[in-house]
């Protein structure tokens, strides 16, 4: 009997698994690309909408295609009155993410083009989802706050409708900046644990929402999301930046891992990082209360310090400065993985289409540890 041979340490790191031509990342080098293009060059000067045409399309629209996605954006981000009166049966202790799963497989029973899976119809899904996972997010906050939720605002980005609907009232531009380009930053992000999930139930020809869904549940792990609103936990934890230095020291000290430094790919600055830590600062100047930017600095200074002298260089990833910027944003902490997947979506559903452009199911094998040739016994002679 041959075994098959071992090819993968733990966790599948540095697998390539399939190819793909959505997202490249080199780790060494701290370089994020979507579809050809320099995340940086895209958090400069794109808009989330934009980023979305690029990861479903491959290049970036021209005006009229742009406009064309968003009226049809605008125009699918209303939820079913029925998808609604669920969401108030929740219980109002259910965990967003939870909330954000159920809701999103129970979307499945009002598709309109339910039997079709093809091509067409998956992309229109991909539109659909998109356009609704704002909408839910924030219909879920509010239905626990026994509040209504809102309808969206037409002429609002997705950004700024987002914000509109979650606080009730429409959001200074620098904030809507802000979001947008925290969208743009957490679009995709090549093989991760829940985008490879999402392709595995896709490669069985489940439908999108079932993709999604699996998609969902990965993210929902502390390994994988989360990371953020642990940072946001810590920061108000230490409540001051007078505090900040023995409680790093301190943490240090016992070998303590701090929320938010380092990552798995990345051995020098998460790319994302950067765009989040200047959004974090203007948005706190522009509010006059640097103080949750200030601590998160001197955190971020005081262990790359110590890392270097250790010789393992280590920076802050995404979700160290997207704590601050969303708790500025008056988004709850509890909501910050349910906004990654509002960003998330677009790279999972273009993952989506594409393993199903050239499918083949996903079937790896394992390297077995296990004992052989074992003899069976009579249970009584055990």
């Amino acid at each position: 009997m041959t075994k098959p041979a071992s090819t993968a340490g733990a966790g599948l790191r540095d697998v390539v698994a399939a190819p793909s031509r959505i997202c490249f990342i080199d780790g060494e080098q701290g370089i994020l690309v979507y579809s050809g293009y320099n995340i940086h060059d895209l958090a400069r000067h794109s808009t989330f909408e934009e980023v979305v045409f690029l990861l479903w399309n491959g290049r970036l629209p021209k005006r009229s295609e742009l406009d064309e996605l968003n009226a049809q954006l605008v125009a699918h981000r209303k939820l079913p009155s029925e998808i609604i009166a669920m969401m108030k049966a929740f219980p109002k202790s259910a965990v967003p993410m939870d909330a954000l799963r159920t809701t999103v497989s129970a979307l499945a029973f009002y598709d309109p083009e339910r039997s079709d899976n093809s091509l067409e119809a998956n992309q229109r899904r991909a539109l659909r989802l998109t356009a609704q996972f704002a909408t839910i997010v924030a219909a879920i906050d509010r239905i626990r706050k026994g509040l209504e939720p809102l309808d969206p605002k037409p002429e609002l980005s997705h950004a700024a409708n987002f914000l509109y609907m979650l606080n009730g009232k429409e959001p200074m531009d620098v904030e809507a900046k802000a979001l947008d380009i925290a969208l743009i930053l957490h679009a995709d992000h090549e093989f991760n644990a829940s985008t490879f999930a999402a392709r595995v139930t896709a490669g069985t020809l489940a439908d999108m929402y079932a993709s999604i869904t699996s998609a969902i549940g990965a993210l929902s792990g502390p390994l994988h999301g989360g990371a953020n609103e642990q940072v946001m936990k810590m920061l108000l934890k230490i409540g001051s930046p007078a505090n900040v230095d023995k409680f790093v020291n301190d943490k240090l000290e016992a070998g303590e891992k701090i929320m938010g430094i380092g990552h798995a790919v990345y051995r020098t600055e998460d790319p994302r990082a950067t765009h989040l830590r200047k959004m974090s600062e203007e948005i706190g100047k522009r509010q006059g209360d640097t103080k949750w930017f200030d601590m998160s600095h001197r955190i971020e200074e005081l262990v790359v310090e110590e890392m270097n002298k250790k010789q393992k260089p280590i920076r802050a990833n995404v979700d160290f400065y997207s704590a601050s910027t969303y708790y500025m944003l008056g988004i709850p902490v509890d909501l910050y993985t349910p906004i990654f997947a509002v960003s998330r979506i677009s790279g999972w559903t273009a993952h989506v289409l594409e393993q199903l452009g050239n499918n083949k199911l996903i079937r790896p094998r394992s390297e077995y540890t296990g004992e052989m040739d074992l003899k069976y016994t009579p249970i009584d002679q055990r």
